[in-house]
């Protein structure tokens, strides 16, 4: 059989998609597999590696009874996935302890510390921010999120497992790792270890930065392009996946540049807002743009090194699935029988990264009566991502160059939830268009990567200008809500106004009981 077939791999936090993709971008066959997040303690996330490469094994398994001759009809492998992980390997490939996921914040301490200093801007020492925006367009999230803080927390308090690290590695770079042997990163997970010059002519990994952080050039993969392959898959690799031996692997990219390209918003300026456990607004610039006050930026992509800016918050649909596990989604009527509004919902069950960085900050329900039902803490759940949404697309839409004259594309699994798609178009007052199959966004923009190192196709913006929009829903802003979700958004910032400093007092207080 002649190769037609491009297995596409999405690691998200809670399960990993393979999508068997043709030269038209049809997702042929899919194959979902679970795995869980360990939460070991307060502000930790961790998950095994191992997991990931058996939900793919098992993934393919169940594609390869879907699709007859599998084997022979895939042209390539590629992984698309969740960032700002740390995956600490020996010399034979093997992690050496639990991934930290980017909802890990234990290093946040360490991330304050290393960046403060006086005068501070934003949290920031003076000095060393402006040191970071000129090199790297931004700077690592005093949250604890991003890579370079979990790094040093790992040699800080692991040394044992420092002593034995060959490679530090991301998500998606692991699994390459896996399949062909070769530790290789891409510009998007770079950048966001805040290590990378990322200044046009100057990209690559810095001494000063990888200095400032305590951290070795030789522990951090090279960067290579996202349509690159840095080999084959192995011999053994084969076996495992019952693919065949020297199949192409690919670079691919982070779940951002992913989702971003999957969506078909490939403009500059056009923007998407991806629904996931997270979400984020994101879209292409033609340069640089940069909220260092509301912790956004853009970072270079792993296509041509294209700018792509991420305004990233921390829980979305997760916020929605919390409640349903406390009171049963089967068991919430879908319209709630108060006639009063519902509470205010602040949905940061896992502190914030925009417009706030601040990994102290926690969810909540304000205004709670005896009158309220299951359905409205539902419906304050959904109403609060959709404020918080708003809060950041408020920012985002102010950056020079943003189209804000067309319909917003929504990707992720979030984005197959009517109530919560319609909350967004009426608290934004911008339409919102949801492709079908929205959950496959980024099984399909890695597959474009794919398709055009395989020279399926001329580009990775042509064939994202190319994909099937015949079937998208369209969700038109109702007006009559205008001045109802304006009142809610002023309360719900004034709720962050006034309740930020009880909870970074209670987080510190909690931590110090279990210091």
């Amino acid at each position: 059989m002649k190769p037609d077939l491009i297995i596409s791999v999405d690691v998200g936090t809670s399960s990993l998609k393979v999508g068997l993709v043709d030269r038209s971008f049809n997702v042929l066959h899919v194959a979902d597999q679970a795995y869980a997040v360990s939460y070991p303690g307060i502000g930790r996330a961790e998950q095994d590696p191992l997991d990931w490469w058996l939900a793919l094994r098992l993934a393919l398994v169940n594609l390869s009874n879907q699709c007859t001759g599998l084997r022979e009809r895939a042209a390539g492998l590629i992984f698309g996935s969740q960032m700002c992980g740390v995956v600490a390997v020996d010399a034979e490939g093997k992690p050496l302890r639990p991934c930290m996921i980017w909802l890990d914040k234990r290093a946040a301490a360490i991330a304050r510390g290393v960046m403060g200093g006086f005068p501070k801007v934003f949290g920031y020492g003076a000095l060393k921010l402006l040191s970071s925006i000129r090199l790297t367009n931004g700077a690592p999230s005093l949250n604890g999120m991003d890579p370079p803080a979990k790094m040093m927390w790992l040699q800080q308090n692991e040394p044992e497992i420092w002593s034995r690290t060959v490679k530090l590695l991301d998500v998606k770079d692991w699994l390459v790792l896996r399949a062909t042997g070769h530790a290789v990163t891409t510009a998007d997970i770079a950048n966001l270890t805040w290590m990378m010059d990322t200044r046009p002519g100057r990209e690559g990994w810095s001494q000063s930065l990888m200095s400032h952080f305590g951290l070795r050039r030789d522990l951090l993969p090279d960067i290579v392009e996202g349509t690159s392959s840095p080999g084959g898959l192995t011999a053994d690799a084969a076996t495992e996946l019952g693919l065949r031996e020297g199949l192409s692997v690919f670079a691919g990219a982070g779940d951002v540049c992913a989702a971003a390209i999957g969506s078909g918003a490939v403009e500059d300026g056009e923007l998407h807002v991806s629904l996931g456990t997270s979400s984020w607004i994101s879209g292409f610039y033609p340069g640089r743009r940069l909220s260092a006050s509301e912790g956004y930026a853009t970072i270079l992509s792993p296509i041509g090194n294209r700018p792509i800016l991420i305004a990233t918050q921390e829980s979305a649909c997760a916020c929605i699935d919390w409640l349903d596990q406390l009171i049963g989604a089967d068991t919430v009527p879908a319209a709630s029988s108060v006639a009063a509004n519902p509470p205010m919902f602040l949905p940061w069950l896992a502190g914030e990264r925009v417009p706030v960085d601040d990994n102290r900050l926690r969810g909540a329900f304000l205004g709670l009566s005896l009158q309220h039902d299951r359905a409205s803490l539902r419906r304050a759940v959904i109403e609060g991502v959709a404020l918080n949404t708003r809060w950041a697309y408020k920012s985002v839409s102010r950056q020079r160059g943003t189209k804000t004259a067309h319909l917003l594309r929504a990707v992720g699994g979030g984005a197959q939830n009517p109530a919560l798609c319609q909350a967004l178009a009426d608290c934004l007052g911008t339409s919102i268009a949801v492709a079908a199959a929205p959950r496959m966004a980024g099984v399909r923009g890695t597959a474009a990567i794919a398709a055009t190192a395989l020279g399926w196709q001329a580009t990775v913006w042509e064939a994202a200008r190319n994909f099937d929009r015949s079937s998208e829903t369209v969700y038109q802003p109702d007006q009559s809500k205008q001045s109802y979700f304006d009142q809610r958004f002023r309360l719900f910032h004034d709720a962050y106004r006034r309740n930020a400093g009880w909870f970074r007092m209670s987080f510190e207080r909690s931590g110090a009981l279990h210091d």
